[in-house]
């Protein structure tokens, strides 16, 4: 039988230690070192993509941030690169690459708590994101705006300017940051952890700045977030953060690719677009619906979903869906297979294991590409994605557009390191199959469909009156390759647009020495 023992945290919060009923302690996972000659070792290699498994000379499992900072001091006195996994969810070789010789792997840094001293809620960044929902929900009833896969990790997730299915009512998952805790290395090649506030007098805080949409894997190590509403006032927790619905109501129509011709496959995704371009203004009740279109070859069947999420506490919840539904659906021509609602607590639809995932395990090799939509699909780009989808080879490419917009698009593009800030919708361009034998085709697939859909502006999306770039959680090497992009766009403008020379500053400032950097890292300034 253990109590729980109450230990003052450095900042004003309280953690609880176990100890069994003799007053021992139990012992707590420590730093851990896995060199190539242990058992562990290969279990610890890969992340979800297994296109890429790397090779290091040693895997670093820290717990707290005085042993990231020990780690990162360690790695830069030896001369080796290194490299940081928390949820393990990123989709490029940056951390799965020959050239990183010390993995840092902070996904056992879980905890979530409030923070009395900051009046924030601490989120250690080794956290799922089903786990920061649970917590929340259960300790206070809130939440953030945050993704829908609950194993993401949140080291990423934040730092990379996340969202999900409750931000176009309630703004970017780094709307809410109030604060992150960063091991950056100095000019003297020296490890510290620094706290960066978003409060004005802060003289970190252009650091904290950085880690608004910034991406991960730039400036240091992060440890810790600190999550508040940015007008919250309130010396109670339970009013800190957003009230978490009590439900969610999910509404999905599925067409077969059966009797579906190429002009009802046009009306069809012309009207998801026009929807969403009618009904993304911020504050209105259609802004509380998370649409979205998933679209697959016409070998796969069924093969064509329109679906959406929304509060189902939400005023006409229930009539908000059926409209959207229907407007979707007119003039298809061809009735769906299937179209429902349901009703799900909360809770169980955030953070119930395997949303999000890939449905089979053993299909694990993937590539992804993105972009920022300010309108829907142009005719043109339609008959792109109709070519691909109805092509004689199987393309592998998975089409997800996803509802943005609504709140995230009250917020200036340089208040944060989120730059798009007038976009309706976010696109996803995935691909996801079993053997390494198929990546050479199955990549060319998707970088063909990708370079079609964006012919109009040389092969990348914009940023112009149709697109504006592309999201860096969602990271494609490909933009920073001059011979698959030919668009003089550069990949830093695509991501960051005016925002990139600033980052540069807090690069040049925090990471003198480039110690954290990968494909699509910050470069120092010239």
């Amino acid at each position: 039988m253990t109590d729980l023992q109450s230990h003052g945290h450095p900042n004003g919060a309280v953690t609880a230690v176990p100890s069994t009923a003799g007053g021992q302690h139990l012992s707590v996972l420590g730093s851990s070192t896995i060199t190539r000659d242990d058992p562990r070792y290969d279990s610890m290699l890969r992340g979800t993509n297994h296109r890429f498994v790397g090779s290091p000379d040693y895997v670093r499992v820290v717990t707290t941030t005085e042993q990231v900072v020990e780690a990162v001091d360690e790695a830069v006195a030896a001369g080796k690169r290194i490299a940081v996994r928390s949820g393990g969810h990123g989709l490029e070789n940056f951390v799965a690459n020959a050239e990183v010789k010390v993995l840092l792997d902070i996904s056992e840094m879980t905890a979530v708590y409030y923070d009395s001293g900051r009046r924030a809620f601490a989120i250690e960044s080794g956290a799922t994101l089903g786990h920061v929902f649970r917590v929340l929900f259960k300790g206070w009833g809130v939440t953030v705006p945050a993704g829908m896969c609950p194993e993401v990790g949140v080291g990423g997730h934040f730092a990379g300017g996340g969202f999900g299915p409750l931000s176009r009512s309630l703004g970017a998952v780094v709307d809410y940051l109030y604060a992150v805790e960063v091991v950056v290395v100095g000019e003297d090649g020296r490890a510290r952890a620094i706290v960066a506030t978003r409060e004005p007098g802060d003289p970190n805080r252009d650091l904290w700045w950085a880690h608004t949409g910034g991406g991960g894997g730039n400036f240091g190590v992060v440890t810790r977030y600190w999550m508040r509403s940015p007008d919250a006032d309130s010396a109670d927790p339970a009013e800190l953060l957003p009230k978490a619905p009590a439900a969610t109501r999910s509404g999905l129509a599925i067409w077969s690719w059966e009797g579906m011709t190429e002009e009802a496959f046009t009306t069809l995704l012309r009207n998801f677009g026009t929807w969403c371009e009618n009904n993304s203004a911020p504050g209105t009740p259609q802004a509380r619906l998370f649409p979205y279109f998933h679209g697959q070859h016409n070998s796969v069947q069924p093969g064509l979903m329109v679906g959406a999420l929304i509060d189902d506490g939400a005023p006409d919840a229930e009539a908000l869906m059926t409209a959207f539904l229907d407007e979707v659906a007119a003039g298809v021509g061809v009735a769906p297979m299937m179209r429902f609602q349901e009703v799900q607590p909360w809770l169980y639809a955030a953070s119930y294991p395997g949303y999000g995932d890939p449905g089979n395990p053993g299909v694990r090799r993937f590539k992804i590409k993105a972009a920022y939509l300010r309108k829907g699909y142009s005719d043109a780009q339609i008959a792109a994605v109709h070519k691909h989808f109805t092509g004689e080879v199987y393309n592998p490419t998975q089409v997800l557009l996803v509802g943005y917009g609504g709140q995230v698009n009250t917020v200036a593009p340089g208040a944060t390191a989120t730059a798009q800030r007038d976009s309706i919708l976010k696109a996803a361009y995935l691909g996801a199959w079993a053997s390494e034998g198929d990546d050479e085709q199955n990549v060319g697939l998707i970088r063909d469909l990708f370079r079609d859909v964006y012919a109009h502006s040389g092969g990348v999306p914009g940023p112009d009156e149709l697109s504006d770039g592309a999201y860096i959680n969602y990271p494609d090497a490909d933009l920073a390759d001059p011979e698959l992009n030919t668009s003089g766009v550069p990949w830093h403008t695509l991501y960051y647009k005016d925002n990139y020379p600033r980052l540069q500053q807090v690069k040049k400032r925090y990471d003198p020495r480039n110690v954290f950097r990968h494909a699509l890292s910050i470069r120092l300034p010239d």
